[in-house]
């Protein structure tokens, strides 16, 4: 059996992070490292513990869960560690530094259990997540600041299938959407994505997001 994926879960509510830490800890392959009420401590923690995902979230006292990221998280930060934010706050703002400061994924703490769960995994695989919902609302606020590249539609090495797959990403569409709108498969879609990641030189799909918009392909 393979080592369960060990998660830090940082929450300033007690009864939240008791909440959070029953859900993760009920499933085989993941195990709750440890527990904190702050951000400080959650660096403390993250430092020691070397939890694989930090479930982190947005507001605590001491310290921030932004500021905390991007301490564990950040540019120049020697060894990284995957962090999830994970919020009430469906602002904006949030979602824009979380991901500036090095989060490798924000979800809205009233997503169904199973959206959680399936977040932490994909974090802990080295995957970007972000909630659709929040995609939307995030490209709708950011997209205009995005620079366009001169010629960049033409440039896309992409076929047309694939400049399709890229600009329902770019809407804020998950793979289950795609596939529905498509009419293909849910693993036709993630060889789509997987391939176009690979084609455009991208980490994950927010960065596939700017390069949609700085390309042309949306506006």
């Amino acid at each position: 059996m393979s080592t369960p994926i060990r998660v830090l879960v940082c929450d300033d509510q007690a009864l939240i992070r008791t909440g959070l830490s029953t859900i993760i800890d009920a499933q085989p392959d993941l195990a709750v490292a440890g527990e904190c009420g702050d951000g400080r401590t959650a660096v403390e923690l993250a430092r020691r513990l070397r939890p694989d995902v930090v479930v982190m979230d947005v507001r605590m006292p001491i310290l921030d869960g932004i500021e905390a990221t991007r301490l564990l998280a950040g540019a120049g930060v020697e060894h990284p560690v995957k962090v999830l934010v994970v919020t009430t706050f469906n602002l904006d703002e949030y979602v824009y530094e979380a991901l500036r400061a090095g989060a490798s994924g924000f979800l809205l703490k009233d997503a169904p259990p199973d959206r959680l769960l399936h977040g932490i995994r994909t974090v802990a695989m080295g995957t970007a997540l972000l909630d659709p919902q929040v995609t939307r609302q995030l490209v709708g606020r950011y997209a205009a600041r995005i620079r366009p590249v001169e010629n960049g539609a033409r440039d896309t090495p992409l076929t047309p299938r694939e400049l399709e797959v890229l600009r329902l990403i770019a809407d804020g569409l998950s793979n289950s959407e795609i596939a529905a709108t498509l009419v293909i498969s849910h693993e036709t879609v993630k060889t789509f994505v997987s391939r176009i990641l690979t084609k455009l030189g991208l980490r994950d799909r927010v960065q596939a997001v700017v390069y949609a918009y700085r390309h042309g392909l949306v506006t």
